[in-house]
């Protein structure tokens, strides 16, 4: 009977910290990440120059597909 007592104790104190570490790293402070967003905002751009003279392309076969869709019935 003893021995469920002290297990039962020892599983509500496994959350509780016993001890506090300490460390050499310092901590961390949030800061704003300008280079990143820098080469973010290049690749869209970039992408964006690229794929927008497609878009005309695109609109020409998603407007086909709609026709055809409309003729045959197939629509949902």
């Amino acid at each position: 009977m003893s021995a469920d007592i002290d297990t039962r104790d020892a599983a509500d104190d496994a959350g509780l910290l016993k001890t506090a570490y300490r460390t050499v790293t310092p901590g961390y402070t949030s800061h704003s990440d300008d280079e990143m967003n820098a080469v973010g905002w290049t690749i869209f751009l970039g992408l964006l120059v690229i794929l927008f003279p497609l878009l005309p392309f695109v609109a020409v076969v998603w407007g086909v597909t709609k026709v055809i869709e409309a003729i045959t019935g197939d629509a949902e």
